[in-house]
């Protein structure tokens, strides 16, 4: 199956990320073809966000690929997340991957989704 690529509009990821997701691949299993980025309703803003290990490819998924790392996303979640960034930021307990640049969802929320600082 020949992948459609996201490009830098619709998706990005920063070297945290990146290194962080590789680290991670490294420590399941062979068969895994990437990180899938999901939406579910939910959230401050109506709609929230994460990430799982994917063995499965489908046809209308879009991937971004960075030195072998598979990003997938499926339309729907990319309706939610285009020009998103996603970062990886400190240590220890406090580490988490973090949505950048999300556009609002709508609904009063809790005021922090698609703020500078991201959601998590």
């Amino acid at each position: 199956m020949t992948a459609v690529a996201l490009t830098d509009s619709e998706l990005t990821l920063t070297n945290p990320a990146q290194g962080k997701m590789v680290e991670l691949l490294d420590q399941v299993e062979d068969n895994i073809e990437g990180i899938r980025v999901f939406a579910t309703p939910g959230g401050c803003s109506g709609v929230s966000f994460g990430m799982t290990f994917t063995d499965q490819l489908n046809a209308e998924d879009k991937i971004r690929e960075y030195d072998g790392l598979k990003v997938i996303v499926d339309p729907a979640t990319l309706e939610h997340i285009r020009g998103v960034e996603i970062d990886f930021v400190g240590d220890g307990a406090e580490a988490r991957f973090v949505f950048n640049n999300l556009a609002p969802q709508g609904g009063g929320g809790c005021g922090t989704c698609g703020s500078q600082g991201g959601c998590s």
